[in-house]
């Protein structure tokens, strides 16, 4: 019983430093986007564009990837637009 009053006092401490971590990060980097963009170039998701043709080939690969989408959205939206349903027959 006494060792879930100290976890729980553990978590609190980790938890309200962390949160202090937090604060202090956006503080310190200026915002809430400038934060979540260091940590982007840090970790690696994004990369910083020094010339005119790595710009261009980040933009290329991204429009590639927009045309694959279009390629496999049309087709089945197309088949979803066209699904005619046969009339039924009614007979007396």
């Amino acid at each position: 019983m006494k060792a879930k009053y100290i976890l729980m006092a553990l978590g609190s401490i980790v938890g309200l430093w962390s949160v202090a971590a937090l604060i202090g990060g956006i503080v310190s980097a200026g915002g809430i986007g400038a934060l979540a963009g260091q940590y982007m170039t840090a970790v690696g998701l994004v990369t910083p564009i020094h010339t005119l043709v790595d710009f261009y080939t980040h933009i290329k690969g991204i429009e590639y990837l927009i045309c694959v989408a279009f390629f496999v959205a049309f087709p089945v939206f197309f088949k979803y637009v066209n699904n005619a349903k046969e009339p039924k027959a009614i007979t007396a």
